[in-house]
């Protein structure tokens, strides 16, 4: 087996394409998501206030607007037909709409008929600011009520406004690069890792080098040598962006370390053996290729991370349970993120292991089958 590691690596440095995909590419991969979601969040998100009231609540309002972080007021107008066109030429998100008499009608116990409306086909960028401008409107209604209407009407009573307290367990700062950064990294790799392994192994009959790869040893260590190879290196890269993440950028493990690791080995030789099953099965590259671009690729969405599966159709959640990254995806959520007993990720783990030793063994059958034909 380590002759077979050997020769593969001897392969690597002679063939420089090969080489950067499995050392140069993960790293631009590493530094492109780095790069991408190293603001934490998308802050100071235009917005346009319609004030037709004009009164001292909308002033209110628009301060408790103007100071929250998340948004900018980019214009204040009274016409609705000119931020719907800011919006439309995506020059402001939203909106927040005052209408004339606002002000009389809520503190007549009315309706004071504020609306607000948001772009939603950017979903993250809407659900963001939909809530900023929610909260800042309510927070400024409530500072006109207390401060400054009920104080002048009945001065002598002091009457509390109330105060709800909204926490965000796990993700306080709703920070974009806890949420997908440590998700899309495994995601974009393992499909890496399955390109490089079909590579690596379909060039084995493309060169006629079939036999010299598999003479001279059993079939289990002629496969675990040349998976290894690309299983370790990859492993590596995301040990090292892990470190970047938890240390540099300070996002700290709550879990177990070394549940995640463990994890991590299972998933990327999870796809090295499905890949190589599948290379094996076809002996065509551009087959295999279709096959994991559909398999792999869908791997992000179908695992439950940015869409949920809860009332997903019965083929999506069934696809969805016959993707490794799922159970990688639910045990690196317990482990790094709500810091779940290590019980719990126990499941996750065993169904990692099976996805791996079910195609361990597809792949040692196909390669014995290939082996003998090859003899005849």
């Amino acid at each position: 087996m380590l002759a077979i590691m050997l020769r593969e690596i001897r392969y690597l440095k002679r063939y420089k394409a090969d080489l950067f995909m499995a050392i140069i590419a993960p790293l631009l991969v590493i530094i492109l998501f780095g790069s991408m979601f190293s603001a934490g969040k998308p802050d100071h998100l235009p917005i346009v206030v319609i004030d037709q009231d004009q009164s001292e609540m909308s002033r209110k309002v628009i301060h408790a607007l103007s100071v929250n972080h998340t948004i900018k007021i980019k214009t204040i107008t009274t016409s609705q037909d000119e931020a719907e066109q800011l919006i439309n030429k995506t020059d402001a998100w939203g909106f927040v709409f005052i209408p004339e008499g606002a002000e009389q009608r809520l503190v007549s116990a009315q309706d004071a008929q504020i609306s607000i409306a948001y772009n939603q086909s950017f979903f993250s960028v809407g659900n963001t600011i939909s809530s900023a401008m929610l909260i800042s409107t309510l927070n400024g209604i409530a500072e006109y009520m207390g401060d400054d209407y009920l104080s002048n009407t009945i001065p002598y009573i002091k009457m509390p406004t109330p105060h709800i307290k909204i926490s965000t367990l796990y993700n306080p700062n709703m920070s974009y690069e806890l949420f997908l950064e440590p998700f899309m990294v495994p995601a974009v790799l393992h499909l890496l890792l399955c390109c490089c392994v079909a590579f690596a192994v379909g060039q084995e009959f493309k060169r006629n080098t079939f036999n010299q790869w598999v003479t001279g040893g059993n079939s289990i260590h002629t496969l675990l040598g040349k998976l290894l190879v690309y299983v370790l290196i990859f492993c590596f890269w995301t040990w090292c962006w892990m470190f970047w993440l938890s240390n540099i950028r300070g996002y700290f493990i709550a879990g177990s370390i070394c549940l995640i690791l463990t994890a991590q080995f299972f998933l990327y030789f999870a796809y090295a053996v499905i890949s190589s099953s599948v290379v094996l099965a076809t002996q065509d590259l551009a087959k295999t290729f279709g096959f994991l671009a559909l398999y792999g690729g869908s791997s992000p969405s179908f695992s439950g991370i940015t869409l949920p599966l809860n009332n997903a159709p019965v083929f999506t959640q069934i696809w969805s349970m016959l993707i490794p990254y799922t159970p990688y995806a639910k045990l690196q959520t317990e482990q790094w993120v709500i810091g779940s007993d290590p019980i719990i990720s126990l499941i996750p783990l065993s169904i990692l292991i099976a996805f791996s030793a079910l195609f361990f063994f597809v792949s040692i059958r196909l390669l014995r089958k290939l082996t003998q034909e090859q003899c005849v």
